[in-house]
């Protein structure tokens, strides 16, 4: 992985499976293959053009016939596994947030703190595991589809349609990033992390002085300093928003570049799931700065 990328990947030993597996050795007392001890020929076994003791000819050419073994023969890391892991993640948090989208309002509202707090302590764990645990990544996709499904159910009834709105929006900047890293035209560059490092810090520092404003009461309105304060008659949080998912678009491409970085670097096919929770996390984080941005909007109207 290249220095400085998504803090999810760093820490995790890839390079263990870049060394080759140690080549057989023969038998105590014997040489190569096809020689006898002392590193002299079997008479008449193994010559030229006949196949291996054991082994009929044709055998020998369906051997050699066959193709190479790929990187998931070898238990590598590919991306059609990150593909398919976080397929699966996304369907696990689908299922969560259906599950607090079906039950009543009151056990709908528990289960998206239940699942704030969960996902929080889960993604802190999973960030930090030397090895990444499936059954724990698993754990954090419900835990924060019931946190999704319950934001998306208090602020679709404040703003009806706003939830689809920010399914959409997720899907189509998840696309046009993919789309534009595919390409080479945007990269996770030195300069551009250092960007990211000192716009996420100052993004950080708001969030917390406005959750600790709105938790004290000092500002009464729904998103706290976002639309209490505005600048030329449009609220702070349309500015801070766009921000945010731009924040976001970048850190998948953090995510992209690093995943292709792993399965460069040969790394374990375990490590897939790392790749398929870091896609998870990002997700997470642009759909709720999607359906806040697009809720501030709706309310200004």
């Amino acid at each position: 992985m290249a220095p400085g990328g998504n803090p999810i990947f760093s820490g995790k030993n890839f390079r263990e499976a870049t060394q080759a597996p140690p080549a057989p050795q023969a038998p105590y007392g014997h040489g190569s293959y096809g020689q006898g001890p002392y590193g002299q020929n079997y008479y008449g076994q193994n010559a030229y053009g006949q196949a291996p003791q054991g082994m009929t000819q044709e055998q020998l050419q369906d051997l050699y016939n066959r193709p190479a073994a790929g990187p998931a023969d070898i238990g590598r890391m590919t991306y059609d596994d990150v593909i398919i892991k976080t397929a699966g993640c996304l369907a696990v948090l689908v299922v969560g947030a259906a599950m607090a989208l079906a039950v009543p309002q009151g056990t709908g509202s528990m289960l998206m703190i239940l699942g704030a707090l969960g996902g929080f302590a889960l993604a802190m764990v999973n960030t930090f595991k030397k090895q990444p645990s499936p059954a724990l990544i698993l754990a954090y996709a419900l835990l924060e589809g019931f946190f999704l499904g319950g934001l998306t159910r208090i602020l679709d009834n404040l703003y009806p349609g706003v939830g689809i709105q920010a399914v959409v929006g997720t899907l189509s900047v998840f696309a046009v990033t993919l789309v534009l890293f595919k390409s080479g035209k945007v990269r996770a560059t030195p300069k551009l992390m250092r960007f990211f490092m000192i716009a996420l810090i100052g993004y950080a520092v708001f969030a917390l002085v406005n959750l600790v404003m709105m938790w004290t009461g000092a500002v009464n309105t729904p998103f706290g300093l976002s639309t209490s304060v505005e600048i030329f008659g449009i609220p702070l949080g349309v500015f801070i928003g766009v921000l945010a998912i731009g924040l976001a678009a970048f850190s998948l491409i953090m995510d992209f570049t690093s995943i292709e970085a792993a399965i460069s670097a040969g790394a374990p096919q375990r490590f897939s799931w790392t790749a398929a929770f870091g896609l998870t996390v990002t997700l997470v984080w642009l759909y709720v700065e999607i359906i806040r941005l697009l809720s501030i909007l709706r309310g200004n109207d």
